[in-house]
């Protein structure tokens, strides 16, 4: 059994910041890749950051230069640092794991319940 749980989202004035966690737990043998994912009203599920264990990053376009992604590989957390948000960004943003269990050591996929940010005035 593995969980995956955020926290940080809330309401911001465009232009502010906020910082999303997402710790994941449980069965963990390793996780691979930690990333986040949003969803718009009416819109697909999008990519925003991914981190490898390594450190290597990948960004959506629409938040390269004001979204930085980290992780604490020790504490299986990771961190989504926004700045200079925009009303654009208001989403419902969704933690991803993709992880070996270490009951199986089988590889799959994990989402979290998701976090609402509001960017509005």
């Amino acid at each position: 059994q593995v969980q995956l749980v955020e926290s940080g989202g809330g309401l911001v004035q465009p232009g502010g910041s906020l910082t999303l966690s997402c710790a994941a737990s449980g069965s963990i043998f390793v996780v691979v890749v930690l990333g986040w994912y949003r969803q718009a009203p009416g819109k697909e599920r999008e990519l925003v950051a991914t981190i490898t264990t390594g450190g290597n990053t990948n960004y959506a376009d629409s938040v390269k230069g004001r979204f930085t992604i980290s992780r604490d590989n020790a504490k299986n957390t990771v961190f989504l640092q926004m700045n200079s948000l925009k009303p654009e960004d208001t989403a419902v943003y969704y933690c991803n794991a993709d992880l070996i269990d270490s009951q199986r050591y089988a590889r799959n996929t994990y989402w979290g319940q998701g976090t609402q940010v509001t960017v509005s005035s």
